[in-house]
């Protein structure tokens, strides 16, 4: 992704400061393990990995992913500005992106970074944990620049969510229905959100050029590996179907291309299709 130099947002507030000894006895391998369990579960692990007291100043790396994602954030707020008027027939309203350390307040409540990366419709924000970039290089073989700019532009989809009124009617839904029937409606909401993410991708890059090659499989590998099918058979358990909160992996790269191939928004309505 062409984004060295580029405007970055104003709606970014940084509230890492210094970084804890977040490893711990764990080591980075089992931490990252750790934490990816505490993510797709939906496990609260901070137990586990809130260890650590001092830190260190933002390294290089934390630097740069806080630059990189300020421009994905800016992208983001471009597109959406023009894209929500032009198809929804509503005016954009950026949200915030709080990139935090370890464990963080939101309106929401209180969260870790063993969550993963998440928007709160309370405060119209986002928090992120650079470090999760890490986790998907790592251990998910989901590297690459754009495949990072897919997560952001994911949680982004969320706030369009909220804006259009759709989060709302979703966590409605959800507390109406038995488990199964509220994990069916969260992975219809999550496979929007891949969708808007593959909106602003196709717009961004009729827009801006900021595709370079093998940015689009950086993001379908970032799909594939947070496909619930994925992160379940990793885990060495048997997928479970009723268990999906976020759609299966090829599911979450369908959706995604619906979203590039089209730029489309009517094209994202994963809630009128009888199998999404």
């Amino acid at each position: 992704m062409k984004w060295r130099g580029r405007r970055g947002s104003g709606n970014i507030e940084d509230r890492r400061g210094s970084r804890g000894a977040r490893a711990g006895s764990l080591g980075l391998g089992g931490m990252l393990v750790v934490l990816a369990v505490g993510y797709f579960f939906g496990i609260d692990v901070s137990p586990i990995v809130g260890g650590g007291g001092g830190g260190a100043p933002l390294d290089r790396q934390d630097q740069e992913w806080g630059e990189f994602v300020s421009v994905v954030l800016a992208d983001t707020e471009e597109i959406w500005a023009s894209t929500l008027p032009e198809q929804a027939g509503m005016a954009y309203a950026d949200p915030t992106l709080v990139l935090f350390s370890g464990v963080v307040q939101s309106a929401c409540g209180g969260a870790s970074s063993a969550m993963g990366p998440f928007y709160c419709p309370g405060d119209r924000k986002i928090y992120l944990d650079t470090d999760f970039f890490d986790l998907m290089r790592e251990r998910m073989n989901a590297g690459g620049d754009f495949a990072a700019a897919y997560v952001v532009a994911h949680e982004v989809g969320h706030h369009v969510q909220n804006l259009t009124g759709v989060l709302s009617a979703v966590n409605r839904a959800r507390s109406e229905g038995s488990e199964t029937r509220a994990n069916q409606i969260s992975v219809r909401a999550e496979l929007q959100a891949d969708c808007y993410a593959g909106l602003w991708a196709r717009r961004a890059q009729d827009r801006f050029g900021t595709l370079e090659q093998g940015d689009i499989q950086e993001a379908l590998g970032a799909a594939h590996a947070v496909g619930d099918d994925v992160i379940q058979s990793s885990a060495g358990t048997t997928p479970m179907p009723d268990s999906f909160t976020h759609g299966t992996a090829e599911q979450r790269q369908t959706w995604f291309l619906q979203g590039f191939r089209s730029g489309d928004m009517r094209q994202c309505d994963t809630f009128s299709v009888r199998t999404p």
